[in-house]
C-alpha cells in the first residue's frame, strides 16, 4: 500500500477521494501499530476508535489523526499503559499530528455529555483495530445519550452553529473564507448529521444536494492543505491562484464554484435550524394566528405565507412578498417560494406597486439581505433583475474589499437604508445604490458599463427619466467625492469647481454623499472612518455652496492649514508635535523636507495612512496621520530625535531605509494582481498647482522615495493628499517650480513621470 506522502503527490486523487484513500492508509498503519503494541498481551478488551474528521473517513492532508484506546475496567492499567505508548510513541515519530485519549466506555461518555465537542466526535467514532465489542459499545451508548438529551444537545447545537457563523463569517461572500467553520462550510453539514442523529429531520432532497456542495468544498480544502502543506481552513487570497490551477480553472471560477457550494448549504442549513429551534422551543417566534399582510399575504409566526385568494398571476406578488418578509424581520416560506417562482415575469415599464415593493425590501436594511437570497436561491431574484446574474458570486480579489460584488451591493444598499433621512429621495438612494457596481458583471470599465446598464434598468423599472438621469449621476460619480477628498487639495478652487460642475444639483450632491458612506462601509473596515468621512463632509459643503450660487472664497482657507500651523510656521522655529498618531513637522521650508520626515516614519516601521503639506513664506508644515505596526507602540522620542537629525542632514535616510528594508520586510497585503506603477500628471485640475498622481504597490519608504525624487528636480511639495487602500497606494501632489509657479515647460513635466517612475521601479 502506498503511504501518505505517495497518496497527496498522486494528483489523481482529489477530494474524498484523497480523503478515503488516507484513511484507509492511516488505518491499516494503526492497526499494525496495535498489533505490535500487543503482540505480548491480550487484544481482548481493548480497542483502537477513531473519531472526529477521520471517524466519518475524511482524514485531509493535514489533519490531525484523532483516536480514543478504549478499554474495559477490568484491563490493567499498567497493561492499558503499555499498549498506549507502543501506539502513541511510534506516530509522534513520524511526525504526525496526533490527538490521543485513553478511555473506558463510561468514561467516553460522561465526559461527553458535558462537552459538545467531545460528544459530536463520538457519533462520528469508527473501528480502527481491537476489540470490535467495545467500538460497538461505544458508538451505541454515545448515540444514546445523545438522543435521549435531544432538546439540550440541540439547543447547544444551535447555538454552536450561530456563534460559529458570527466568528467565522460567510463561505460565500467573504474575499478569504473559512470553509469549514464559515457559514455554509463543511462543519454546517457536520452539524446537520448530528442533528438528525438526535431525531432531527431534513425535507426530501436536502441530503443528496448537501452531499455534492459538501463534495465541492472538500474538495478545494484537502487541495489548500496539499498545496500549502499546513493545516488550515481558510482560504487565502495569495493561495487561489495555485488551489484554481489544480482544478484547471482560473481563481475567478474556483471562488464561483466555492460560493455556490456554500450558499446552497447555507440555505438548507438555515433552513433546518429555524424548524429546529422552533421545534424545541429556543425560538418561540409570534403567534400562530395568521395576520393579514396585504393583498395575497399573511403572517403566521415568523414566516410568511400566501392566502387563501392569491392571485398568482400578480407580478409583482414576490416583490410584495418579500418585501413584507424583511419589513417584519420574517422568513418566506418555502413552499411559498417555490409558488411565487411561477408568477409571471414584471411588464416593462413595471407596474408602480413593484417599483415600491422594490424600495420598501430595500429600506428594510440589512433585513433584507436574507430575504433576496432567499429569492436568489429561487431564482427569482434574477428574474426581477436579469442583470444580477453577472455579479453573481463574483469575487473581488483585491484585500480592500471584502465581499464579492453581489454581497457588497446588498451590504451597500442596507447601510443606505440607514441614511435616508439625509436625503429627499428614499427611492432613488437605496435603488442607485443597489446598482452603483452593476457594471462590475461585464467586461470594460466599470463605471462606463454600469451607466448604460442603469439607463436601461432605470427606464424598465418605471422611474421617469429624470430620476434616470440621476441614477446614471449615481452610478457616473460613486467614486468622485472619496477620491477627490482624500486626493486633492480641498482648499483649491480648481478641485471644488470640479466637483459641483460633475454633480450639478444639490439633490444628486447629498445621494452621492450618502451613496459614499453606504458604499465604503460595506468595502471593509479601511475604506471609512471618522478622517475620511469628515474630508467627504467638507467637500460637500464647499461643493454644495458653489451648486448653490456661492463663492469658493467663502467656505475655503479654514481647513488645513489651520491657523495654529500658520502660526507656527511665523514662528520660523522647527516645531514637532504628537498627538493621537498625528505627526506635525513645521520647519523652515527646504527641498526635501517632506521626503526626509517619511523617510523617518519608514524607517521605525510607521504606516502612513494620510499625509498633507503646505509650505508658504519660508515655512512649511507637514502633518501625517499613522498606523502603529502590529503588537506594539511607536517610539516617538526615537522618532523625533530622529526627525532632528534628518532634517538638519546628520541621518543618511536612504542609506538607512535601504538597510531596514534589506533585513527586515513587513508582510505586503494580498491581492491577486500587483499593482501597477502609475503616474498621471494633471495640470488643469488646479488654477495655481500641478497635480501629480501616483498609484503604486503599498511598500516600506514608498512615500519617501516618491517625495525623494521630486525634491531631486527641485520642486515644492505645495500640498499632498496621501491615501493607502488596502495593498494599493494613491498619493497626489501639488506641484510648484523654484519661482512658485506651475510647470508648464513640457520637459519639466516628462521629467517628473520619468523621475518618479524610475524611483518606483528601482524600488527594493
Amino acid at each position: 500500500m502506498a503511504n501518505k506522502a505517495e497518496l497527496i503527490a498522486d494528483e489523481r486523487l482529489v477530494g474524498v477521494d484523497l480523503c478515503t484513500a488516507l484513511s484507509a492508509w492511516a488505518d491499516a498503519w494503526l492497526a499494525q501499530l496495535f498489533a505490535a503494541a500487543t503482540a505480548e498481551a491480550d487484544p481482548g478488551g481493548l480497542a483502537l476508535v477513531a473519531v472526529g474528521g477521520y471517524g466519518r473517513g475524511e482524514l485531509s492532508p493535514q489533519s490531525d489523526l484523532d483516536v480514543l484506546l478504549v478499554h474495559d475496567p477490568s484491563v490493567a492499567a499498567d497493561a492499558v499503559s503499555q499498549v498506549a505508548e507502543g501506539i502513541w510513541y511510534p506516530i509522534w515519530d513520524a511526525g504526525v499530528k496526533l490527538g490521543h485519549a485513553v478511555r473506558t466506555v463510561d468514561e467516553a461518555v460522561s465526559l461527553a455529555s458535558g462537552d459538545l465537542d467531545t460528544a459530536t466526535s463520538l457519533l462520528d467514532c469508527r473501528h480502527v483495530a481491537g476489540d470490535t465489542r467495545l467500538t460497538t459499545e461505544l458508538s451505541d451508548a454515545a448515540v444514546e445519550r445523545w438522543r435521549k438529551k435531544r432538546r439540550r444537545r440541540l439547543a447547544e447545537l444551535s447555538r454552536s452553529v450561530s456563534a460559529r457563523h458570527e466568528g467565522a463569517g460567510e463561505v460565500a461572500f467573504l474575499l478569504e473564507p473559512d470553509l469549514k467553520g464559515g457559514r455554509g462550510g463543511l462543519r454546517d453539514v457536520h452539524a446537520l448529521r448530528w442533528a438528525q442523529a438526535a431525531g432531527a429531520t431534513l425535507p426530501d432532497g436536502d441530503a443528496s444536494e448537501l452531499a455534492a456542495d459538501y463534495e465541492t468544498l472538500l474538495a478545494v480544502r484537502v487541495e489548500l492543505h496539499r498545496r500549502t502543506r499546513r493545516p488550515g481552513d481558510v482560504l487565502l487570497l495569495e493561495e487561489q491562484d495555485a488551489i484554481a490551477a489544480a482544478f484547471g480553472v482560473d481563481a475567478d471560477e474556483l471562488m464561483r464554484r466555492v460560493a455556490t457550494a456554500a450558499r446552497a448549504i447555507a440555505w438548507r442549513s438555515d433552513a433546518a435550524w429555524r424548524a429546529i429551534d422552533a421545534e424545541v422551543g429556543r425560538s418561540f417566534g409570534r403567534t400562530s394566528r395568521a395576520q393579514p399582510l396585504g393583498d395575497g399575504l399573511v403572517l403566521r409566526g415568523d414566516t410568511v405565507h400566501l392566502a387563501e385568494d392569491v392571485d398568482l398571476a400578480d407580478a409583482s406578488l414576490p416583490l410584495r412578498a418579500a418585501a413584507a418578509a424583511a419589513g417584519s424581520a420574517a422568513v418566506i416560506d418555502r413552499t411559498v417560494l417555490e409558488r411565487l417562482a411561477t408568477c409571471p415575469p414584471l411588464p416593462e415599464p413595471w407596474p408602480d406597486a413593484a417599483r415600491a415593493a422594490l424600495v420598501d425590501l430595500l429600506a428594510a436594511g440589512h433585513a433584507a439581505i436574507p430575504t433576496v437570497e432567499a429569492l436568489d436561491h429561487h431564482g427569482i431574484w434574477t428574474r426581477v433583475l436579469p442583470e444580477w446574474e453577472a455579479v453573481h458570486s463574483k469575487p473581488q480579489r483585491n484585500a480592500y474589499h471584502r465581499f464579492t460584488v453581489d454581497r457588497h451591493l446588498l451590504e451597500a444598499a442596507a447601510n443606505a437604508a440607514a441614511l435616508v433621512d439625509r436625503v429627499d429621495r428614499r427611492d432613488l438612494l437605496l435603488v442607485g445604490t443597489l446598482l452603483h457596481d452593476i457594471g462590475k458583471g461585464r467586461p470594460g470599465d466599470h463605471t462606463e458599463v454600469g451607466i448604460e446598464m442603469v439607463q436601461e434598468i432605470g427606464s424598465r423599472m418605471g422611474f421617469p427619466p429624470a430620476d434616470v438621469d440621476d441614477l446614471v449621476q449615481m452610478v457616473r460619480h460613486h467614486l468622485l467625492l472619496p477620491d477627490v477628498a482624500t486626493r486633492r487639495d480641498l482648499d483649491d478652487e480648481g478641485t471644488l469647481r470640479l466637483v459641483a460642475d460633475a454633480v450639478g444639483s444639490g439633490r444628486v450632491l447629498s445621494l452621492l454623499h450618502a451613496l459614499t458612506e453606504a458604499d465604503s462601509l460595506a468595502t471593509g473596515p479601511a475604506a471609512w472612518g471618522d478622517w475620511k468621512a469628515g474630508l467627504v463632509a467638507q467637500l460637500v459643503e464647499r461643493a454644495g455652496h458653489l451648486i448653490g450660487g456661492g463663492e469658493a472664497q467663502e467656505v475655503t482657507g479654514d481647513g488645513f492649514p489651520s491657523a495654529e500651523h500658520r502660526a507656527l510656521m511665523a514662528t520660523g522655529q522647527r516645531h514637532v508635535l504628537i498627538e493621537d498618531d498625528v505627526l506635525t513637522v513645521v520647519d523652515v521650508d527646504r527641498p526635501g523636507l517632506f521626503s526626509r520626515v517619511a523617510g523617518v516614519l519608514a524607517l521605525h516601521g510607521a504606516g502612513i495612512l494620510a499625509a498633507s503639506a503646505h509650505s508658504a513664506a519660508g515655512g512649511a508644515v507637514a502633518v501625517f496621520r499613522v498606523v502603529r505596526p502590529a503588537r506594539r507602540e511607536l517610539p516617538w522620542d526615537r522618532i523625533s530625535a530622529d526627525l532632528d537629525r534628518a532634517l538638519d542632514g546628520r541621518l543618511a535616510v536612504s542609506a538607512r531605509l535601504a538597510e531596514r528594508i534589506g533585513t527586515y520586510r513587513l508582510p505586503r497585503p494580498r491581492r491577486a494582481h500587483p499593482v501597477a506603477n502609475k503616474v498621471v500628471v494633471d495640470n488643469d485640475v488646479s488654477v495655481a498647482a500641478t497635480v501629480v498622481e501616483v498609484h503604486t504597490e503599498d511598500r516600506m519608504g514608498v512615500l519617501y522615495r516618491i517625495t525623494a525624487a521630486i525634491a531631486e528636480l527641485g520642486l515644492d511639495i505645495r500640498s499632498a493628499r496621501v491615501q493607502t487602500l488596502g495593498e494599493e497606494v494613491v498619493d497626489a501632489f501639488y506641484l510648484l517650480d523654484p519661482q512658485g509657479r506651475k510647470l508648464t515647460d513640457r520637459y519639466a513635466l516628462e521629467a517628473v513621470e520619468v523621475a518618479v517612475l524610475h524611483a518606483l521601479d528601482t524600488a527594493p
